[in-house]
């Protein structure tokens, strides 16, 4: 497992200020992601380097928003006034955190402006949602990760995440 992405929220009015703020203090541009369908949401990515990226989304005006666990958490933080929503780890084979938490993965996927279709598994969005210090996990399906879209010129060198220490090593490292 590895730090894949790191999420902010925004609302969909907010959208255009917070991608403009954030890509500017960092010193890079942020591109369209496109539309997630199945959750009711949309995205900025900012791709960085050593594989990660920061991804700016926001809900749209679709009923999987208030339907599908990931537009909830986003509509709620949205909501809230926006802000850091979630950290995401990403894993070669998801399998064994669908047996440990005893349901299966659901399958994502955006089609970015450029046509290309990315594909991929998240879990965990749940336990997000009910105690925002833990990640969710994601799984790629598609090689075409956000990371290489662009060049990246920053990095991440390290995140905080404030909480129970060992809640969030169980969440990461309990075995099935």
């Amino acid at each position: 497992m590895r730090l894949d992405h790191i999420s902010y929220a925004a609302s969909h009015d907010q959208l255009v200020d917070v991608v403009q703020r954030l890509g500017s203090r960092i010193g890079s541009a942020f591109i369209d992601g496109g539309i997630h369908p199945r959750f009711g949401t949309r995205n900025f990515v900012l791709p960085l380097k050593n594989g990660h990226y920061l991804e700016v989304v926001c809900p749209i005006n679709h009923p999987a928003a208030d339907q599908s666990p990931f537009g909830k958490i986003v509509t709620k933080r949205a909501n809230e006034g926006g802000g850091w929503l979630t950290w995401v780890v990403s894993t070669e084979d998801i399998s064994p955190i669908e047996k440990r938490l005893g349901r299966q993965a659901v399958v994502g996927h955006r089609k970015k402006p450029d046509g290309k279709d990315l594909r991929w598994k998240q879990i965990g969005v749940l336990g997000t949602l009910s105690d925002s210090q833990l990640p969710f996990f994601i799984e790629w399906e598609t090689s075409d990760h956000p990371s290489k879209d662009g060049n990246p010129i920053a990095k991440i060198t390290s995140i905080e995440i404030s909480g129970n220490k060992e809640k969030v090593k169980n969440w990461l490292n309990a075995e099935p």
